[in-house]
């Protein structure tokens, strides 16, 4: 059946609508914006539920970010209150101590931090202007693996977690976004790389074999799945000992 992204984008519409209802009754939904597909689309869904007056877009660039542009063409777009907190800081001096203390860092030490930075940040403003901070990874992202544990995959609500890609995509134009925030190459801010070159296949490789289970390169579908078996723990709830008191 193929994806009914008017009915799917409705249905988000109102499950955010009844989330807000049940757990942040008149709160503000707080989200990360980077220019991306995920937080544009994200941040849409929210004003279209909620009124652009109850949404607030938090930028977060790490130092000079060369598409500070497209964040900021977003919140103007959407018409929603937004900050900007420059991370660089915070990051340098953290690197700069673990240095001290470790002498050498590890490179995913490196590339988690400003992750796991920006979500501190994200809450800090949460908890100042009474909001919820809104996860905006999508299905696609997580099933490899490609996200941050209790960085850019943490928040407290996700309406795009479910999702593929190409579904995500299918949302934004629903929700009438300009193309360049639906459809902008995703880069990794680290190494000039784009998402796919870092995973070694493409999201349209990926989403048809999530949702299909079709897949034309046997290595391709090795890696997929060791990547996917190897990641599962950042879906999961922390594991807790199960004690009972007799």
């Amino acid at each position: 059946m193929a994806f009914q992204a008017e009915k799917v984008k409705n249905d988000m519409v109102q499950w955010i609508r009844n989330w807000f209802e049940e757990n942040g009754k008149g709160c503000n939904a707080i989200v990360g914006i980077s220019g991306g597909k995920d937080s544009s689309v994200v941040a849409a869904l929210c004003v279209e539920a909620l009124g652009k007056d109850r949404v607030i877009g938090i930028l977060m660039p790490n130092g000079d970010q060369f598409d500070i542009d497209i964040s900021k063409q977003l919140v103007d777009y959407l018409e929603i209150r937004s900050y900007e907190l420059n991370i660089h800081g915070a990051y340098q001096t953290m690197v700069s101590q673990l240095g001290d203390k470790l002498g050498d860092i590890s490179i995913q030490t490196i590339n988690n931090l400003p992750s796991r930075l920006r979500m501190t940040t994200l809450y800090a403003f949460s908890q100042s202007l009474n909001g919820r901070v809104a996860n905006t990874s999508n299905l696609s992202e997580d099933w490899v693996g490609y996200s941050t544990r209790y960085g850019d995959n943490a928040g407290d609500f996700s309406p795009l977690s479910m999702l593929t890609v190409q579904e995500v995509k299918a949302i934004g134009r629903v929700l009438g976004l300009p193309v360049h925030f639906v459809d902008k190459v995703p880069i990794d801010g680290l190494c000039g790389k784009t998402d796919e070159d870092n995973l070694g296949f493409s999201y349209a490789t990926l989403d048809r074999y999530i949702r299909k289970g079709i897949i034309d390169d046997e290595q391709v579908k090795e890696r997929i799945d060791r990547l996917h078996k190897q990641n599962l723990f950042k879906l999961s709830y922390m594991p807790v000992f199960p004690y009972q008191p007799d």
